[in-house]
């Protein structure tokens, strides 16, 4: 396999637009507007040019690549610290119970609190992958890359990192939750809102978002039924999150009520189980019945960083890897890589 994951340059806009246009709405972090898109290219290169060990308000993008044809097929994205120019604002399901003596009743009540929790924390997003991609484990790649860059530069991160999945949209391209909840403050439709937080951040959620506490019970049935279930087509990007150690808390996103997961950086699976190694040989031995265990294979800094997966070898002293890895990721004996296994 000659696919990479690679850091994005300003010659990548328009495979990032042809995504955007790809995504079927409800996408924050790919908006389908190319003055938006450079803006995001822009400051991905300043994050990667920054000098530091400090976290800041850096945003990584990354791009899969497959290096024999030059196609680009997917995309992701890693925030080193969300709200440190602007609130980041979640809902956080509470609960509130109440009770009569003279009815003899207890009441519980489900609560949507504002909430701006997640600041300061590290954020993983913006992965798409193109619909004919979604086999071979490409997707996989593109997660996971996320997590050995972080462990690659971890003085740049929090201590705590989050995930945001898409929440429910309709046939329509509309969100219950948008519907039964925000939509009726803002006097837009989720398209619109979700189009101008892309573009101009989410200050104006700041600015008429009602404070008070939601009673989810007040809310429509549709409304009800969507907080913190992941859109069908991020079902499968849960259940990586899941299997990295990430958990839902009750956070949901303020728009769509998708569920955000969270996990102690140090904890995520891969952050934990990614090693160093020094090449040793290239060897063509080495594949699915020859030898070898294929994992993710990672190499370089900053903008320089690049991720494929490879058959490996361990020796104790050092490691073996397949020559189309090493082509890949431009690697020879003597370099050290960072490999986690492939599950």
């Amino acid at each position: 396999m000659t696919h990479v994951i690679r850091a994005a340059t300003e010659a990548d806009l328009q495979h990032l637009y042809e995504m955007a246009k790809s995504t079927g709405g409800g996408f924050t972090n790919l908006p389908p507007d190319r003055k938006a898109l450079t803006a995001k290219l822009e400051r991905a290169a300043a994050a990667f040019a920054r000098q530091g060990d400090d976290v800041s308000d850096d945003m990584f993008v990354f791009m899969l690549e497959d290096t024999a044809t030059g196609e680009v097929r997917g995309t992701c994205q890693v925030f080193s610290a969300v709200g440190l120019k602007f609130p980041f604002y979640s809902y956080r399901i509470g609960a509130l119970t109440q009770h009569s003596e003279e009815l003899g009743r207890t009441f519980r009540a489900d609560i949507l609190n504002l909430s701006t929790d997640m600041e300061g924390s590290s954020e993983v997003g913006g992965l798409f992958l193109h619909p004919g991609e979604r086999s071979g484990g490409l997707g996989m790649l593109l997660a996971r890359s996320r997590y050995l860059f972080i462990r690659n530069h971890r003085s740049r991160f929090a201590d705590k990192t989050f995930a945001e999945l898409r929440g429910v949209i309709d046939e329509a391209g509309g969100s219950p939750f948008w519907d039964g909840v925000a939509g009726r403050f803002f006097g837009m439709n989720f398209q619109d809102a979700d189009e101008f937080n892309a573009k101009h951040g989410n200050q104006f959620i700041a600015d008429l978002m009602p404070k008070h506490p939601v009673y989810i019970a007040m809310l429509t049935e549709q409304a009800r039924a969507v907080i913190g279930v992941p859109h069908p087509t991020g079902r499968a990007a849960m259940r990586m999150l899941e299997n990295e150690g990430f958990v839902w808390e009750k956070y949901v996103d303020i728009f769509d009520g998708g569920p955000t997961l969270s996990a102690r950086t140090d904890q995520i699976r891969s952050v934990r189980e990614t090693v160093d190694g020094e090449i040793k040989t290239i060897d063509r031995s080495l594949g699915e019945h020859t030898g070898g265990a294929r994992r993710l294979v990672a190499v370089g800094k900053m903008a320089d960083f690049r991720v494929a997966y490879g058959w490996v070898s361990d020796h104790g002293d050092g490691i073996s890897i397949d020559p189309v890895c090493a082509a890949t990721l431009r690697v020879e004996p003597g370099m050290i890589v960072s490999h986690v296994a492939r599950w």
